[in-house]
């Protein structure tokens, strides 16, 4: 996993994408937003990679980048990780009840209401997004929409032994 602060100017994203584009990696998220200081943006990927050499690789190449401020490699970290996501569900009045119980473990809360669907709007970890959506797929999901992982280390923390397998950067 890897946190990147870049400098926050025009083809910087498409730049950086563009790394990963030539060398076949499938970007399975990206969050990128405006950070504490003017100018300044922090992305973070999701990318599965093979091997830590790899890894190793893509992180030497980010930081040669043009606009590239810091590169961090969290994988092994104690970080907080979350993603937010807003699901429509198809709910007739009779088990709206049933549902607002299903999701009020989760923190989730109901943002829209019509005829015969609600929105929920849920933020955790990815895993517990997921968990949600599952629990939610039999009443019938019409649409998700996801925000991607973002994350931040929990503070001054030793690298785990784990083996590097996907990557937030």
């Amino acid at each position: 996993m890897i946190t990147m602060t870049v400098n926050n100017r025009p083809g910087v994203l498409n730049r950086i994408t563009g790394l990963f584009t030539k060398r076949h990696y499938n970007i399975e998220s990206i969050t990128v937003g405006h950070t504490e200081i003017d100018g300044v943006s922090r992305m973070t990927f999701v990318v599965n990679v093979d091997d830590e050499r790899t890894a190793e690789q893509i992180i030497k190449l980010l930081n040669k980048q043009i606009d590239v401020l810091k590169v961090n490699d969290i994988t092994d970290q104690a970080i907080v990780a979350r993603e937010l996501a807003l699901v429509k569900v198809s709910a007739a009045p009779a088990i709206r009840q049933e549902i607002y119980t299903l999701i009020e473990p989760f923190r989730a809360s109901i943002v829209d209401v019509s005829k015969d669907s609600l929105v929920i709007q849920f933020t955790g970890e990815p895993e517990k997004v997921e968990a949600l959506i599952e629990l939610l797929r039999p009443y019938g999901i019409k649409k998700v929409a996801r925000t991607g992982t973002t994350a931040f280390t929990r503070g001054a923390q030793k690298a785990a032994a784990n083996q590097k397998t996907a990557f937030i950067i």
